[in-house]
């Protein structure tokens, strides 16, 4: 990330959902239309796991893992088509980080109250002129409760498992869709029932299902909502 400081007048667009919402991409759509610094609250917790992974940590170890999250070194890049790189320890680990079983060791680290803290100022520290969107699943309601514009992003669980399949087949990966459909709603449990943090919606979010909808579709109601809070309507 910019080693800029924080900016804490910067305003935040936060676009928070469930696994498989389509979130990251429609945040990467939003921020590059408004020219906007990008949060992938996500892969901060996938990073976690894939660090604590490559040292032989386990996802039951708390206390390790928050010493991890609060030294992570990390970079995030994009490249000329507004594609995204991801570095760890100056190692890149895009395709690393975006496994199912990165996926699940996430859900598993983000449950862990030491690690949510360790990761919090680091995320903050993302809020940067002119403005950022922020995606994840608390950006909203934890990490950047002053957002100007709180988005809670869904779909059904069918409709999330058929894009993640989607997503696998086209990576040359084979997953099972009747398995893959198991997955996201044991992770939708684990993330909703979770004691810190859970997934839900900000009590003064917008909510949008992308169900039947195409990303263009979507991108531009959220750039909607966004010119209308600018015009102050």
């Amino acid at each position: 990330m910019s080693t800029a400081t924080r900016d804490s007048t910067a305003p935040v667009l936060a676009i928070d959902g469930p696994v498989g919402s389509g979130k990251g991409t429609i945040a990467r759509r939003v921020a590059h239309a408004l020219g906007w610094h990008l949060l992938d609250s996500g892969a901060l917790y996938r990073l976690v796991a894939l660090a604590a992974a490559k040292r032989g940590i386990s996802d039951m170890d708390e206390g390790a893992l928050a010493k991890l999250a609060a030294e992570l070194s990390v970079r995030f890049e994009a490249d000329e088509a507004g594609d995204e790189h991801i570095f760890l320890d100056d190692e890149e680990v895009t395709a690393d980080i975006r496994t199912e079983e990165c996926g699940l060791g996430a859900s598993a680290v983000a449950a862990l109250t030491a690690v949510r803290t360790a990761l919090l100022g680091l995320q903050r520290d993302f809020r940067l002129g002119p403005g950022l969107v922020a995606d994840g699943r608390d950006m909203g309601s934890t990490v950047f409760p002053d957002a100007v514009l709180k988005v809670y992003l869904t779909a059904s669980a069918e409709e999330r498992a058929k894009r993640r399949h989607k997503q696998l087949k086209d990576k040359g990966i084979d997953v099972s869709l009747p398995a893959l459909s198991r997955d996201i709603e044991d992770r939708d449990r684990r993330d909703s029932e979770r004691t810190v943090a859970p997934l839900m919606p900000a009590a003064d979010a917008r909510l949008l299902d992308s169900s039947g909808q195409s990303i263009d579709e979507v991108t531009q109601t959220v750039l909607n909502w966004a010119a209308d809070l600018e015009k102050g309507t």
